[in-house]
């Protein structure tokens, strides 16, 4: 890995808490995803991003590595059991093992916050098989490249949603909240830590292109303590934590990062 600085200033990959480690980030060729692989590989580590458009996640590992970071970019959708299991040995075989996986795939628009019956039953397993039975596939899948290691962190991408429990989406989400329990439990034994991360309104760029500029301001003033959008780096510092050393006594643990949202009257 280089550590000299790239074209655009950046230091490259360098010492960090992640040094020599290695990530698997599913959903990673834009958004949270990427945000988390720039973050990690600038902390030292090589990152295997994963995301159903191939084209697009091998253009953002591509943009890594002219960083002067280690990258790999794969195709796959996190529902299809077998393609995720080919996926994660390409992934550890490339940077020689897995100590992180960042469950951050999942289908999240507006299209998903109505009720059961208004979006129909096709796109309610569309859902479920992405946003629930992808992190069940990649998490299983990422086990025992892990225990090899001696052990690993695994933050899935829950959601504030996951609370209120009003929609689809919402269902989907409780659900991770359910699998990081149970996986916590499970993957013990291997020395695996799980947590996950439920961020509040986030301004990403695909949330950003769905919603009217207002709504963020109006959010944030009326339904959060701290009355800012939410940024992708706030949520990035969270799953950093969780997948670091300084967490190794946290499994189990579902963190909200939404500005206090819904803890305001």
């Amino acid at each position: 890995m280089s550590t000299e600085p790239s074209a655009d200033g950046s230091a490259g990959a360098g010492a960090g808490r992640f040094q020599a480690k290695a990530a698997l980030v599913t959903g990673g060729a834009m958004g949270l995803g990427l945000g988390f692989a720039r973050a990690f590989c600038r902390e030292g580590g090589a990152v295997a991003l994963v995301d159903i458009d191939g084209a697009t996640v091998r253009a953002a590992a591509e943009r890594l590595s002219a960083e002067g970071y280690t990258a790999l970019g794969v195709a796959c959708d996190v529902a299809d059991e077998s393609a995720v299991a080919q996926a994660v040995a390409q992934a550890a075989e490339a940077l020689g093992g897995l100590d992180v996986l960042v469950n951050n795939a999942g289908l999240h628009s507006a299209k998903y916050n109505v009720t059961f019956e208004q979006l129909g039953h096709a796109e309610i397993r569309r859902l479920l098989e992405v946003n629930v039975m992808g992190v069940i596939n990649c998490s299983l899948a990422v086990r025992p490249w892990m225990a090899a290691r001696g052990g690993g962190a695994i933050c899935s991408l829950a959601s504030i949603a996951g609370y209120s429990v009003n929609s689809p989406y919402g269902v989907s989400k409780l659900a991770v909240r359910g699998l990081t329990i149970a996986f916590a439990r499970e993957f013990a034994d291997s020395r695996i830590r799980v947590n996950a991360v439920a961020p509040g309104l986030i301004g990403t760029d695909t949330v950003v292109a769905e919603f009217p500029s207002e709504l963020f301001s109006q959010f944030a003033e009326t339904h959060q303590l701290i009355r800012r959008t939410g940024q992708v780096d706030d949520v990035v510092a969270g799953m950093l934590f969780l997948c670091s050393e300084a967490a190794s006594f946290i499994t189990g643990e579902t963190l909200k990062i939404s500005g206090g949202y819904p803890l305001s009257a």
